[in-house]
């Protein structure tokens, strides 16, 4: 199988973090169609990221999608075996490596004592029977004569491994290579038929809608959501109508921003597991810069959260009161709110600044996170050099291979307090217009 050697760029991740957000909240508001089609654009999109499965076609359901899957099952059987005969193959050629030492060492050894014991018998017959140099040229006879049988002894059975070893290099070597070509091929197949899709999905896509009845189809999400609103008499509230300052509609747009990540966290994902599994070439970045976006969107949409009242709480008393009721409580417990995001913000704005203190090469930022230089002296030093310079990598960094700046993220926990502390205030005035007007 061809290798993937794809290390995602920094700028690039933190670029995406911004521009794809972006662009799928314009996608989002645009106006929906009157007559529900399928889409080219969808359908190449799902041919980019699922098409190795087939999904392309099956989106447009299209059976012969179906015959996607057993080559990529195949594929990923294939390259499990090639594991294993990787294996099977690393552990024969030690076993033979080791063998193949010993062998050297010990036919060495005992050639060098053969060739020494008729000197020592020699040495023996001049000496005084019974004198301390006898008894040492007899010991040092006798350790040679040990040492020639403990070699040939290790000799003979270093010799039977290595003739256990190589037929089994030799059979995890083929095996390997089979399964690996088996694998190659097989994704050849799959990129074929994605080629050939390429260039039929126009025409496939036409088909599809023609298959399709007129008219507007309602799927089973909406006609459940209007039953329910039928059942209970109520209609489904929108977020928006929640807004009634500008802090409130700014918690809307960062919650509504950052829940876009999760579909990177789809696609990063996807290209790991298809990276690791069927081109043997797992990546160095996708965990660690999932978890860190999924670290951020946790506190970004904290406000939004507490703006659409979606944390879990234990409301069995606060439930039922009206809504003056409602307002007293959340004024007295606000004092609880405030000690807890003030602390997390001043933890947050601590941890931040220490990430961009972290002294690397010539920052300028860093210096003056640290009080070297002052404010002023830093922003006239301020050059793009700053950005661009390789020597220069200012800020905290990750331990992994991978050494994404921290700093960035440390920053996106300033922020995401700093709005929970703004919800909190627009929550705190609410309260206290509540309790003004006796609603």
């Amino acid at each position: 199988m061809p290798g993937l050697d794809f290390t995602l760029p920094h700028w690039l991740y933190w670029i995406g973090l911004i521009v794809f957000p972006i662009v799928a909240m314009s996608l989002g508001r645009r106006p929906k169609p009157t007559e529900r089609l399928y889409s080219v654009p969808l359908a190449y999109m799902i041919w980019i990221t699922g098409g190795i499965i087939g999904l392309h076609r099956l989106y447009l359901r299209n059976l012969w999608g179906l015959l996607f899957i057993p080559v990529f099952l195949f594929i990923l059987i294939a390259n499990s075996q090639q594991q294993d005969a990787r294996s099977l193959q690393s552990d024969a050629t030690n076993q033979l490596r080791m063998a193949e030492r010993v062998i050297t060492r010990e036919e060495e050894r005992v050639t060098g004592a053969e060739a020494d014991l008729p000197g020592l018998r020699a040495e023996l017959e001049t000496t005084e029977e019974g004198s301390f140099a006898r008894r040492s040229v007899e010991r040092r006879i006798e350790r040679a004569e040990q040492g020639i049988e403990s070699g040939r002894q290790k000799l003979e059975q270093a010799r039977e491994e290595a003739e256990l070893a190589r037929p089994l290099v030799d059979a995890a070597t083929r095996d390997r290579t089979w399964w690996a070509a088996a694998a190659k091929y097989a994704f050849y197949l799959i990129v074929a038929l994605l080629v050939i899709d390429a260039f039929l999905l126009p025409m496939l896509v036409r088909r599809a809608n023609e298959r399709l009845p007129r008219g507007t189809e309602v799927d089973e999400f909406e006609r459940t959501a209007a039953a329910a609103a039928a059942a209970t008499g109520e209609a489904r509230r929108d977020d928006r109508d929640l807004a009634e300052n500008w802090i409130d509609r700014l918690s809307l747009f960062c919650g509504e921003f950052v829940s876009y990540w999760a579909v990177i966290a789809v696609f990063v994902y996807y290209y790991e597991v298809i990276s690791r599994y069927v081109f043997n070439s797992p990546t160095n970045w996708a965990h660690e810069a999932m978890y860190l976006m999924f670290g951020m969107q946790y506190l970004i949409a904290g406000s939004y959260a507490m703006l659409t009242e979606s944390h879990v709480r234990v409301d069995v008393f606060y439930a039922p009161l009206p809504r003056k009721k409602k307002a007293w409580v959340d004024l007295f417990t606000s004092v609880f709110f405030f000690i807890f995001a003030g602390t997390l913000l001043f933890t947050c704005w601590t941890f931040a600044m220490d990430a961009i203190a972290v002294p690397s090469g010539n920052a300028v930022v860093s210096d003056w996170a640290r009080g070297q230089v002052g404010f002023g002296e830093a922003l006239a030093n301020w050059n793009l050099g700053q950005w661009t310079d390789p020597n220069i990598r200012w800020g905290e960094i990750s331990f992994n291979e991978w050494e994404v700046p921290l700093w960035p993220m440390k920053w996106v926990m300033v922020m995401g307090a700093a709005l929970l502390v703004l919800q909190g205030v627009s929550k705190f005035a609410k309260d206290i217009r509540a309790i003004a007007r006796g609603e």
